[in-house]
């Protein structure tokens, strides 16, 4: 009895409670995370270049 409460009131909640955003809104959004995405990437890539860079001059000294 308490499980069907239970999914009563979850189905109730998503329904009548829940504010779901808009079509535009979500097209927003991933917008934003793909910008956030390419530049976490581009900046992991720098850091990857230089120190790429830097253990080849280091290493270049004792060979």
């Amino acid at each position: 009895m308490r499980i069907k409460t239970y999914f009563q009131d979850a189905f109730n909640e998503l329904i009548h409670k829940v504010t779901w955003p808009s079509y535009s809104d979500l097209q927003n959004s991933a917008v934003v995370v793909m910008v956030a995405s390419f530049i976490i990437a581009m900046i992991i890539f720098g850091m990857d270049f230089i120190f790429e860079n830097v253990m080849e001059a280091v290493y270049s000294l004792f060979y």
